[in-house]
């Protein structure tokens, strides 16, 4: 009997704690080119914004955009960053100086000046299913 009490319980934990959880949509326009691979890194605090990723995915371009769906994230902020990684070598290419290479956008059109941009700038807010738009500039 205990054993289906805590069977119940554990289910019932699991359902609960994926209510919570939400997909974000990623819809990126305005690449260059198709060359290469789009990586999206998802950021949950301004303490690792583009330094260390919450979540990450990459796609395949095509007809200079792409769509990506972060799938059962916990509802909060986030904020995110894309490149284009042209060269497909998995990583976002610098130059002497550290300026990226590659061409980079993050959420809310968000731009560095004098260095990267900020997560206050880029951050925003998801409590159920949504969809964000990046728009690259070149």
């Amino acid at each position: 009997m205990l054993k289906i009490i805590t069977t119940i319980a554990f289910f019932i934990c699991t359902l609960l704690m994926s209510a919570q959880n939400v997909n974000l949509t990623v819809s990126v326009s305005g690449l260059k080119s198709n060359a290469g691979t789009l990586k999206v890194g998802l950021y949950n605090s301004e303490g690792t914004f583009l330094k260390s990723v919450y979540k990450g995915i990459s796609s395949e371009i095509k007809n200079n955009s792409a769509t990506l769906t972060f799938v059962g994230i916990p509802k909060g902020e986030y904020g995110i960053s894309a490149y284009q990684d042209e060269n497909s070598n998995g990583k976002l290419d610098k130059n002497m100086m550290g300026i990226p290479s590659e061409d980079i956008a993050c959420s809310n059109n968000a731009k560095g000046f004098m260095g990267p941009p900020k997560y206050k700038d880029a951050k925003f807010n998801i409590n159920k299913d949504s969809k964000i738009d990046i728009k690259f500039n070149n």
